[in-house]
């Protein structure tokens, strides 16, 4: 009697384990933004252009969703040249000893229907802390050019750089202290 058992309760967390999906951004369909005020007057918009994102889930509404974020630091891109020069040296992400910034998820707490808070660990400038964020789960489509699921996301919040220590030597009055996040994003079904 024991054996059924022990069979059945291997093939059902065998099932689960298989059950796992891995998902991955598509890069023409996603972008990770932030916004800064300048001043105190005016807001400064920029983005990422090298991020890669990782969602590995067994459940249809992502609901144990795990999420890996890594950033190229040296895509900030902020429309001015002199601008994005001058972030990506020493004064501010200092690429060449921070070349990427990463975010993994630790918790996803349902709030509403497709609605979360998604909590992790970030490191951003070498200095890692938790952070939580707003998700939505838009929903998940099949793609017709490709004809594999995709998914769509978007994460939204804010973090203040004096928690990363980045760019302690420029006041606030200067630069916000809060720096808000957005990220818009479809994820390609991999498995």
């Amino acid at each position: 009697m024991k054996k059924p058992i022990l069979l059945m309760f291997a093939a059902f967390f065998g099932l689960g384990a298989f059950a796992q999906t891995t998902w991955t951004n598509d890069k023409m369909h996603s972008k990770l933004g932030f916004t800064i005020t300048h001043l105190l007057v005016s807001d400064v918009d920029g983005i990422f252009k090298d991020f890669t994102c990782t969602i590995v889930a067994s459940k249809p509404d992502f609901s144990d969703a795990k999420f890996q974020l890594t950033v190229n630091t040296a895509s900030v891109n902020t429309d001015v040249e002199y601008r994005d020069n001058d972030l990506k040296g020493p004064n501010y992400f200092e690429v060449a000893k921070f070349p990427t910034m990463t975010f993994s998820s630790t918790e996803i707490t349902p709030v509403s229907a497709n609605h979360y808070k998604l909590s992790g660990s970030l490191t951003l400038h070498g200095v890692t802390k938790p952070v939580t964020m707003d998700l939505w789960y838009r929903g998940t489509v099949t793609n017709p050019m490709t004809k594999k699921d995709d998914a769509g996301f978007k994460v939204s919040g804010m973090i203040k750089r004096s928690d990363f220590g980045f760019a302690p030597q420029v006041g606030s009055a200067m630069l916000s202290d809060e720096v808000t996040i957005t990220a818009n994003g479809e994820f390609a079904k991999a498995n």
